[in-house]
């Protein structure tokens, strides 16, 4: 959707928004399944936000330029999710770990929970497998090979954000996953959505157990938030990408 290679949730903003929506439905009390639901909503607006600008007259957006309002509306939320913990002051616990990714607090009913916007993102992803792979050569390309893009774009744009903000409204912000894994299986099997989409959904879930195990392993006295630990993988493999991208390799 954003042609650059860096646009993952996390780097780019989204993730930040829909830990935001899950935050006000927390200060509103309301039941868990809306911190998905308004969590979704807010990763949904930046999204289209951003995809607006990158589809503007001036084409697509270049790194820096995507990176830097990534950047912003991450430090923007994150102040105000931080004026948030200071307000409400000791029961600031979740929210702490919000920010940071956490799985402790991991339930049979939160599971549950997720399981609808997972298969739901999930079987829409694999049955447009062919169209996800046409989207990637010109417009103008796609659109003789019978292709809605403008329709196409904006679903797969909200379908991705409702999976990306359940998924944050319960484990927080675990960065870099969306990152690391999609371009790995994309070196190792190529770039074809009928393999990437599988393969990107189970080595990732592996990828989360074994940054799991690693945090509950590292100290015996307590479990260190996940995305510390994906963070400590991440940073050194977006660095990477971002010389690589700038060298145009």
């Amino acid at each position: 959707l954003f042609r650059n290679p860096m646009a993952d949730p996390y780097i780019i903003g989204i993730s930040a928004s829909g830990t935001f929506g899950a935050v006000i439905a927390f200060l509103l009390g309301l039941s868990e399944i809306y911190f998905g639901i308004f969590g979704s909503i807010f990763s949904f607006i930046t999204s289209l936000l951003i995809f607006k600008l990158s589809n503007s007259k001036r084409g697509s957006l270049d790194l820096s330029t995507l990176l830097i309002i990534g950047i912003a509306i991450s430090a923007l939320l994150r102040a105000i999710i931080s004026l948030v913990m200071y307000i409400v002051g000791e029961d600031s616990f979740r929210v702490v770990l919000w920010t940071m990714g956490y799985l402790g607090g991991a339930d049979w009913r939160k599971i549950v929970i997720l399981l609808f916007p997972l298969l739901f993102s999930l079987i829409y992803f694999y049955i447009n497998r062919y169209n996800l792979d046409i989207i990637l050569l010109s417009d103008e390309e796609a659109h003789s090979l019978g292709v809605d893009i403008k329709k196409f774009k904006y679903k797969v744009l909200m379908i991705s954000t409702f999976m990306v903000g359940f998924s944050v409204a319960f484990t927080g912000m675990i960065g870099f996953v969306g990152l690391i894994i999609p371009h790995l299986v994309r070196i190792i099997f190529g770039s074809s959505n009928i393999k990437l989409i599988p393969l990107s959904m189970l080595y990732g879930g592996l990828f989360l157990l074994l940054c799991d195990t690693i945090s509950r392993g590292v100290l015996t006295t307590m479990e260190i938030p996940i995305g510390i630990v994906t963070a400590i993988f991440g940073a050194p493999f977006f660095i990477y990408l971002a010389f690589k991208n700038r060298r145009g390799v």
